[in-house]
């Protein structure tokens, strides 16, 4: 819903003269010029081979430059193969990735990149809706110029199969893979577009968030980057479990695609899949939907020893498994809003919606016990509920709407992000936190959502549709915040629009910035505290 609306900012905004030529290999690329920000656009360049036939289903495989002696680089590539857009803007050969660049630096410019990932439910999604100009302009005008980075990874059942199929054939967290391979790339190349490969920021939302987080447990990541930005998305924000849980929806999937139908549960599918063409996929994507009893059924899964996700994120926790690289990490006022349900309006379809959501994780009365808890945790009142301080409106629904919402918000989003910030800080690894409160426009976020998951995306892309005095303020703010860090590793270099410290986390400060135009200051990361201690306190239960 948010994301759409940087869709307009960047097709108004890519206005070109003269058309900017950069060697990669041995293929010209023809990019675009932006006169009117002093910009260069070079996209669609393939990062690996396209995941076509017998490489559906595969991890990618990493392509430094493209084949051909020429390129037309002046448009984003397709988008992956999804349900919400149409076919024409898609195409199942997607692993594109996309520079935008300050016009005119030097070939040996060595400027940061700030890496994004998209989100959007591991289903949806395309980096042709995130446009990167204003932060690139925003670093310029402060002084210190950055490049811009995004890239399109697989989804739905195409890049995070379920199954024990999957899991006999090496196909799990294939969308994982493509961030991986994506990054990669940019070691490759970045130095040719004036990048340093050492100064890599990765920062992504939702499902771009959680997949960064990731990263941080059993893979390269301390070699393709520096730091990290996680909006609203930690390790463990969608629950984990093995490949095997999600079964039903992978059968579902390939009962959709007509001429696999009858392998549906033969358990060898993905040969009859190799050969379905897209019509036949989406048919798929479309039926599996349609049937799922999962909120997002293609999501990462638990893959085992040598895995990028080898056990539970508080497992290698515990054991000191992660990358020490700084972060930010923060989350929005009312995540869990648009995840709940609204006609909810009983204890018992939230404590069935909550054991739906976490079985099989412990023995059902262990289970219940614990869910028994929470709800007392989390009583029927709607002045405690989210959308938060907002007293006893209810906004038209039943009271259970906000506890419900304030339940799911904290389980997966300030609960875990929480557990990291306190075991990165434990670590001594440099981390800030943020809690995103700036009140949105009732046009485009229905009261009942308050600030909601998502809303904060395009104050840090500068581009807010609200135009108050506050709203343009608490952009630029957060702008700087993130291009300051991306380039000094700290949210507080001094330069650009003047802003408040932001203190770093630790075990002495657990304190986080609450970013909002009207009051933008540090606050204690205490508030729902004994509520997101209690999902901390055995996370096996929450599958965290």
């Amino acid at each position: 819903m948010l994301q759409l609306l940087l869709l307009p900012i960047l097709l108004a905004r890519f206005v070109s003269a003269a058309a900017p030529t950069i060697q990669l290999g041995k293929t010209t690329l023809t990019g675009r010029a932006i006169d009117s920000l002093g910009q260069e656009f070079f996209g669609a360049i393939p990062y690996a081979e396209p995941p076509l036939a017998g490489q559906r289903f595969k991890p990618p495989v990493l392509k430094p430059s493209p084949d051909s002696k020429t390129l037309d680089a002046s448009n984003f590539g397709p988008a992956c193969l999804q349900t919400d857009l149409p076919v024409a803007q898609m195409s199942e050969d997607c692993l594109t990735i996309n520079v935008l660049r300050p016009a005119g630096i030097a070939a040996n410019a060595k400027l940061p990149v700030m890496f994004w990932t998209y989100g959007g439910g591991f289903d949806e999604g395309a980096s042709v809706i995130y446009n990167g100009s204003v932060i690139v302009a925003q670093s310029v005008a402060r002084g210190t110029p950055i490049i811009y980075v995004n890239f399109n990874y697989r989804l739905g059942p195409l890049g995070f199969p379920q199954g024990q199929e999957a899991d006999n054939r090496g196909a799990l967290n294939l969308g994982l893979k493509d961030q991986l391979a994506a990054l990669e790339w940019v070691q490759l190349n970045i130095g040719t577009f004036g990048g340093d490969r050492s100064k890599v920021t990765v920062f992504g939302e939702s499902a771009g968030s959680i997949m960064t987080a990731i990263l941080f447990l059993n893979s390269p990541l301390a070699s393709l980057a520096r730091a990290a930005i996680l909006e609203s998305g930690s390790q463990a924000t969608s629950a984990l479990f093995t490949p095997e849980r999600n079964e039903p929806d992978w059968e579902n999937f390939v009962a959709g695609v007509p001429s696999c139908a009858s392998t549906a549960s033969s358990g060898s599918s993905f040969a009859c899949l190799h050969a379905a063409n897209t019509t036949e996929l989406l048919a798929g994507f479309s039926a599996a939907l349609a049937q799922t009893t999962n909120e997002f059924p293609w999501v990462p899964v638990i893959d085992g020893h040598g895995g990028l996700i080898p056990d539970l994120p508080s497992v290698l926790f515990k054991r000191g498994q992660f990358a020490r690289l700084p972060f930010i990490a923060g989350t929005n006022l009312d995540e869990g809003t648009l995840f709940t349900t609204t006609s909810v309006n009983s204890t018992d379809e939230i404590n069935a919606l909550t054991v739906a959501l976490l079985s099989p994780s412990v023995s059902p009365t262990k289970l219940e016990s614990s869910i028994l808890t929470l709800l007392q945790l989390y009583p029927d009142d709607p002045t405690l509920g989210s959308p938060f301080n907002t007293g006893n409106n209810t906004f038209g629904l039943s009271s259970q709407f906000k506890r419900a919402a304030a339940i799911e918000g904290d389980v997966a989003f300030t609960s875990q992000r929480r557990f990291w910030a306190d075991t990165a800080a434990n670590a001594h690894v440099s981390n800030f936190g943020y809690l995103f409160t700036q009140p949105q426009l009732p046009a485009v976020v229905p009261p009942a959502f308050g600030v909601s998951h998502g809303s904060e995306i395009p104050y840090v892309y500068g581009a807010p549709t609200d135009t108050s005095p506050s709203a343009i303020l608490i952009s630029r703010i957060m702008t700087d915040y993130w291009v300051s860090f991306a380039t000094s590793l700290t949210p507080n270099d001094g330069l650009g629009v003047p802003r408040p410290e932001w203190t770093q986390y630790t075990p002495q400060n657990k304190a986080v910035i609450q970013l909002n135009g009207a009051n933008i200051t540090m606050i204690p990361d205490d508030f729902r505290g004994a509520q997101t201690a209690f999902i901390n306190s055995d996370p096996v239960i929450f599958r965290h």
